[in-house]
């Protein structure tokens, strides 16, 4: 199956100059706890989460009125395209312990593909879900993406 059938592409985006309040609130108003950051263009230059809000801001002690969310999300992302197969984001995932993979199609943000797509997906098997999930919580074993 292609990420294409399994991806959401009703995706909310920010520009790296929206402060870290207004992250909070789109998180909290489309109930999501991951937004791709994109220029004009809408290429992903940086991807937040919830936990970078509350690590890299509220831990921090940044002014989230005035601090651009470009100085808390993480600069290393990893997408992967709408063609590919399922089991490419679902290897993503894992070998990066990440739930959450920007799709991007000639470095433009057309979707995600989340954990919770694949679980809610009728054709992708428990099995897989459960591999990838356990794939992720693998603390050590795997690159975490720390950036």
């Amino acid at each position: 199956m292609k990420v294409k059938e399994c991806m959401c592409t009703d995706v909310a985006c920010v520009k790296p100059e929206t402060t870290i309040c207004d992250v909070a609130k789109l998180m909290l108003n489309k109930h999501i706890g991951c937004i791709p950051v994109c220029d004009n263009n809408k290429n992903v230059v940086g991807l937040v989460t919830d936990r970078d809000l509350t690590l890299r801001s509220l831990a921090c002690e940044k002014d989230i009125k005035q601090t651009p969310v470009s100085e808390i999300m993480t600069t290393k992302v990893f997408n992967v395209s709408p063609d590919a197969e399922v089991s490419e984001a679902e290897k993503i995932m894992c070998d990066c312990q990440i739930r959450r993979v920007p799709v991007v199609e000639n470095d433009i943000l057309v979707g995600i593909i989340t954990i919770g797509d694949l679980a809610n997906n009728q054709n992708v098997s428990h099995n897989e879900v459960s591999n990838t999930v356990e794939g992720i919580c693998k603390c050590g074993e795997n690159s975490k993406n720390a950036e």
